[in-house]
Parts: C-alpha cells; sequence; structure tokens
C-alpha cells in the first residue's frame, strides 16, 4: 500500500482508509484522505503494511526513521513505546504528551481512551508542576495518567501518577492545658518531665524514649508540639526555634510543611530514614503495624530525577508501602500530595 511523506506526515488514498483506519485504527482519516503520524507510519513500514514515497522514491525503514528523528523531537522514544503497546494488544491514538490508551477489547469508534501516557526519556528531568499541570488535564478528561520512561535500553518501565487526599487518620492531637519544659540539646528535643514523656509517646506516638522517665523529639516533632503549646522551650519561641531548625537541617521548613499537614489530619508521622524518604506514615499505629505511606516532601519547583524516582517507587514498592511526594499547595493554602507507583499494563 503505497503512502508518501510529506512534512511531518504520511498520506495515503483508496484502500489505506478501510484496511488501516477501518480495521486496524491508525491515523485519522481527513478530506477522504488517510493521515498517519510518522510513529505510525515507522511501524506500518517495519511490518511492510505500507511503502513510504518521499518525492516519488522508495524509502527503506532505516532511510525512513533516520528522517523521522530529525524532525520529531525524541520519535525513537515514541516508536518503542508504540511498538510494545500494539504487539501487547493495545490501540493507541497520538496526543500532545505521548499517546492516547483504550483499554483491552476496545478501540477507537467502540470505546473511549482510558488512559493519557507520558513519554520520557530516563535522562531526562521530570518537574512537577508539569505532572500536575498534566494530572489536572487527565482528571478533567477523565482519565488515567501514566508515565512512560524509556531507558538507555529500550526497556519500558510505567507509572501511574494520581493525586491523593491524606486523611482519616485516628491519632489526630487534642488540646492540653499545662506545656511540658523541654530541654533543646543539638538537634533534639528533651521531653523530661515523666509523665508527660509518657503521655506523648504511648497516646500519640511522638519521639522516641530515652529511657523511662524521658522522650527525646526530633527537630519536626518539636516544632509541631511548640507551637501547639505542648512543650514549651525556655527563652525560645516558635519562630525562634524555627530559625534554628532551619540552620540545622535546610529542609526543614519543607518537611515541618508537610509533617504537620499530616499530624493534624491524624496520621502518625515517623522517619522514612531507613527507607530513604523523610517520612514513614501510619493511619494506626500499634507497636507491630507497618507504616502504610513513605511520604517526601519536595518544593513547588522541584525536578524529579527519574533515576531517584524509580529507587523511590521501588523501595516503596518492595516494602509494600505507598509513595507519596508532598509539595506546597500554593492554590489552596495548604499540603498537596502525589502518589507515584509501579503499573504493569
Amino acid at each position: 500500500m503505497k503512502c508518501e511523506l510529506r512534512d511531518n506526515i504520511i498520506t495515503a488514498e483508496g484502500d489505506a482508509v478501510s484496511e488501516l483506519y477501518d480495521r486496524g485504527f491508525y491515523g485519522r482519516v481527513k478530506d477522504g484522505r488517510l493521515e498517519l503520524a510518522l510513529v505510525e507510519g515507522a511501524y506500518l513500514l517495519y511490518r511492510k503494511k505500507i511503502e513510504v514515497l518521499l518525492n516519488g522514491e522508495s524509502v527503506d525503514f532505516k532511510t525512513f526513521f533516520e528522517i523521522a528523528s530529525r524532525r520529531i523531537t525524541d520519535f525513537e522514544l515514541g516508536y518503542i513505546v508504540f511498538k510494545d503497546l500494539r504487539e501487547r494488544g493495545y490501540y493507541t491514538k497520538m496526543s500532545p504528551i505521548g499517546f492516547r490508551l483504550y483499554p483491552r477489547g476496545g478501540h477507537p469508534g467502540k470505546t473511549a481512551a482510558h488512559i493519557f501516557v507520558y513519554l520520557i526519556s530516563e535522562r531526562s528531568h521530570l518537574p512537577l508542576q508539569r505532572m500536575i499541570q498534566e494530572l489536572n488535564r487527565a482528571e478533567n478528561a477523565r482519565k488515567r495518567l501514566i508515565l512512560a520512561i524509556v531507558d538507555e535500553e529500550s526497556d519500558i518501565t510505567f507509572y501511574e501518577l494520581k493525586k491523593v487526599v491524606m486523611t482519616g487518620g485516628d491519632s489526630k492531637p487534642d488540646e492540653i492545658e499545662t506545656p511540658a519544659e523541654a530541654g533543646l540539646i543539638g538537634d533534639r528535643t528533651i521531653v523530661w518531665d515523666p509523665e508527660m514523656a509518657d503521655f506523648l509517646h504511648s497516646m500519640y506516638f511522638f519521639g522516641k524514649k530515652l529511657d523511662e522517665f524521658r522522650l527525646q523529639l526530633s527537630l519536626v516533632e518539636s516544632g509541631y508540639l511548640l507551637a501547639r503549646k505542648w512543650i514549651k522551650i525556655e527563652d525560645m519561641g516558635v519562630e525562634a526555634f524555627d530559625c534554628y531548625a532551619a540552620e540545622i537541617d535546610l529542609g526543614y521548613v519543607l518537611k515541618y510543611s508537610a509533617y504537620s499537614d499530616l499530624r493534624d489530619s491524624g496520621h502518625v508521622v515517623k522517619t522514612g530514614f531507613k527507607f530513604g524518604t523523610h517520612f514513614r506514615v501510619y493511619k494506626k499505629f500499634k507497636t507491630d503495624a507497618h507504616s502504610e505511606y513513605l511520604v517526601h516532601a519536595v518544593s513547588t519547583d522541584h525536578a524529579f530525577s527519574l533515576p531517584e524516582l524509580s529507587r523511590a517507587v521501588r523501595i516503596a514498592n518492595s516494602v509494600h508501602k505507598r509513595m507519596i511526594f508532598g509539595y506546597p499547595d500554593c492554590d489552596g493554602g495548604r499540603v498537596g500530595y502525589l502518589e507515584i507507583a509501579w503499573i504493569r499494563l
């Protein structure tokens, strides 16, 4: 079936519409002609379903691939993912970020696409704000957003992105009448009063017992309890403490924002250091319980390094936890949460 390469599309007439569009769901029909994206054309050329002509001369797959790569940014990534999805039984249509994907058993004209696929190379960085923007578009269109990362060996890893609301915890702190005395020593605070130390730890799971009488708190725990007047530190108010903590931990302000939001919503929040994240988070905390989430705080202008993102998600998956990234939500004035999960398509 002869087709013609024109700029960034391939056109065909006659039987191409019935053979490729009506039966194979390739391309689109415009003014009675079939128009194929270059990625679709490369796949059909590889399958020997079409012959591509350029200025009246037939071009082989190698020549076509080189031409398309010069004309389309990341053309090779699109071809790799398109070929993979097609050969596993999915129908796809092109989109500005990659593809629209139809459910198994479905196809254009029968069912609606249910996934937007975002293409990216492992060597690229992924801005958080771009992900939020694409998630908003996907949600408005009632679609899922899937990230397709192509590595240097052309293997593809798929991740699903979701905005989540972190609610439902059962350990929301109440008010108390008299704050406990605490001492600031280096990068942690010690609650000296045995009764209050036991109360904070046993009832709300703050800190870690230094011994049977005293409780040590991390910087974010100290800042949280100080702001809510559960503890008091001699000669130091909330503002002074925050400045002190920020000098010790450059990420303190960002971490504290996520920590306080999670605590206010009733979650128990503990360090996630052993998992390479800021926090491990529990909806319900018991001595034998496992955390449901790993939460890492990032800034609004954060750009994900994809190897680091992959490592974080894989670690969370291996320990049966959900990987969540918390970020300042400028619109709502609180904290937004983005879940990234490995999936098998």
